[in-house]
């Protein structure tokens, strides 16, 4: 009986301390935007998602990628609106490590080149968040 409850509580600590590492330093992506979006702001949207969800999907399955569309226009996103100072549609590539953001503004890029620069956009990205895992 000892033994097992031994080796039960290593098997937590073991695993507690994994997900502790996985989590300590991680990039969030924000993407803010209202109810009614623009062309411009809909291809930043469905970029963002390709590069987080097909290109970047193993940093997010490892717990080191996470992506948050918010829609500023209800209660929830209002109150994180606020939080950046957001007042419509917006980029944000944040790097978090032990419990501190550094924020990384991506508004007037996105706005530059998701549209008419699909290629350029999605490997600036892309660059920003593993410059920013390292």
């Amino acid at each position: 009986m000892k033994r097992f409850l031994f080796f039960t509580i290593a098997c937590l600590s073991s695993i507690w301390g994994m997900a502790q590492i996985t989590t300590d330093t991680y990039v969030e992506v924000l993407y803010f935007h209202g109810k009614q979006r623009c062309a411009t702001c809909k291809a930043i949207d469905k970029h963002t998602k390709e590069v987080v969800n097909v290109d970047l999907a193993e940093l997010v399955k490892n717990g080191k990628l996470r992506f948050k569309e918010i829609d500023i226009s209800t209660p929830e996103g209002e109150k994180l609106a606020e939080k950046y100072r957001v007042s419509w549609s917006s980029l944000y590539v944040n790097k978090w490590e032990n419990g501190k953001e550094e924020r990384n503004d991506m508004t007037r890029f996105g706005f530059q080149n998701a549209r008419s620069n699909t290629t350029v956009f999605k490997k600036e990205l892309k660059q920003k968040i593993n410059r920013l895992l390292k």
